[in-house]
């Protein structure tokens, strides 16, 4: 539809009017300048049926309060800590490979963030809540395309295997985060992980904190929403890497130079990776984890001068907008130097929008290029990855975020 029909265009969805819109300036309007006029309304009603009423799903005061009380938790003081998770559990999972084995990368990094956004999320008590709903996460989110359908609710209620298991890895999850804030709420939220902060957190207006529920959806939100998206964008890049030995080679001479033969990284030395932050950076232009933004109309808006009216679906894709050639030479080339000073061009601000933007983006935007980076940084200093058969290259499949189907499959060689 970008090609054929430029900056706009009118599709039906079912009885609904939908609106793509490709214009930086147009999606810049929709979630900054006039980001007042939208809401997520139903656009995630199935999501909320794993995410419940939670950052991600919810709209109006609700979403602006939840933000206040959740933002601490991801603020620049604590990112050394969070640092220091990244690495050690990466470093961990690093000893665990054998040169020359075979792993599905992408597998091994969905493990590996989860790991890590539950040591951050749980603390002491992170791996063993990582251990015990791992499998009921990727069962939930891999049904929830069914949960999505419209209808959803009455196919909730039919007695189908696929309806089961969804339920079933709905409840463990409720479960394991309900005990975890039920021992942070009898400790007082001493333990200092993001679990108790938001259990010790307070609304400055009225001094009220979060409800149990309140709790589950945020915490639920938190562990998909921030290792699914990384897991995806580290998975396309080592993807990437594998086909363009030159990037590779230039990433391995950044993180030796910076880092030698030992050290791990910290939060510090990440402005001091521009090239691997580049590679990142280029791995989500083409393969962006978001790929699809959409918002529902609560009031008539003008765009590249149409009027969409209120109640119309405005769909924005950072898929197809990452890839127009209008603001990218060569834009299905993998070429990270665009990145770097000797590349850079002048690009308007949303032609490049893999976190949104405006008051809904994603608030955890510097922890997840902190910890791409890190990541990268230390398993590249350590192992590189071969594609086991490029003849079958993975499909990107267009879920919740943008997953590699049937996954990546590449024998390890020690760096």
């Amino acid at each position: 539809m970008s090609s054929e029909y430029g900056g706009i265009a009118h599709f039906k969805l079912g009885p609904y009017h939908a609106f793509l819109l490709n214009r930086p300036e147009d999606i810049e309007s929709v979630l900054v300048t006039h980001q007042h006029r939208f809401e997520k309304g139903r656009t995630l009603d199935g999501a909320r049926r794993l995410f419940g009423n939670g950052l991600l799903t919810s709209d109006g005061a609700h979403h602006a309060r939840q933000r206040r009380l959740v933002q601490p938790t991801v603020h620049r003081v604590r990112m050394d800590d969070y640092a220091d998770a990244m690495t050690q559990l990466s470093a961990a999972w690093c000893d665990g490979l054998s040169d020359g084995g075979t792993v599905d990368i992408a597998g091994e990094m969905s493990r590996l963030t989860l790991a890590i956004t539950g040591r951050i999320v749980f603390g002491a008590d992170g791996d063993g809540v990582a251990s015990r709903i791992r499998d009921s996460l990727d069962t939930a989110t891999g049904l929830l395309e069914v949960a999505v359908l419209p209808f959803a609710g009455l196919i909730d209620l039919l007695p189908s295997t696929r309806m089961r298991r969804f339920r079933a890895a709905r409840a463990t999850i409720d479960r394991a985060v309900s005990d975890i804030v039920d021992r942070r709420r009898r400790d007082g939220g001493a333990h200092g992980d993001v679990a108790s902060l938001m259990v010790a957190a307070r609304d400055g207006g009225n001094g009220a904190g979060m409800s149990d529920s309140q709790l589950r959806d945020e915490i639920v939100t938190l562990l998909l929403a921030s290792h699914e998206t990384t897991a995806n964008a580290l998975a396309w890049t080592w993807y990437l890497l594998a086909h363009h030995r030159d990037v590779e080679a230039r990433l391995h001479a950044e993180i030796d130079a910076i880092l030698g033969p030992d050290r791990r990284p910290t939060a510090g030395d990440v402005p001091s990776l521009p090239f691997t932050r580049a590679v990142l950076a280029e791995s989500m232009r083409l393969y962006p984890p978001a790929w699809l933004i959409a918002r529902v109309a609560i009031e008539d808006h003008e765009a590249s001068g149409f009027v969409i009216p209120a109640g119309a679906l405005v769909v924005l894709s950072p898929w197809v907008v990452h890839r127009d050639s209008a603001w990218y030479a060569r834009p299905e080339q993998f070429d990270p130097a665009r990145w770097c000073a000797e590349g850079q061009g002048h690009r308007p601000r949303f032609s490049y929008f893999p976190f949104g933007g405006g008051p809904r983006g994603c608030m955890g935007e510097a922890f997840a290029w902190m910890e791409g980076v890190l990541l990268l940084a230390v398993i590249a200093r350590r192992w590189r990855f071969h594609l086991v058969d490029e003849s079958s290259p993975p499909r990107p499949h267009p879920g919740l975020t943008l997953t590699p189907k049937p996954g990546i499959r590449v024998r390890v060689e020690r760096a």
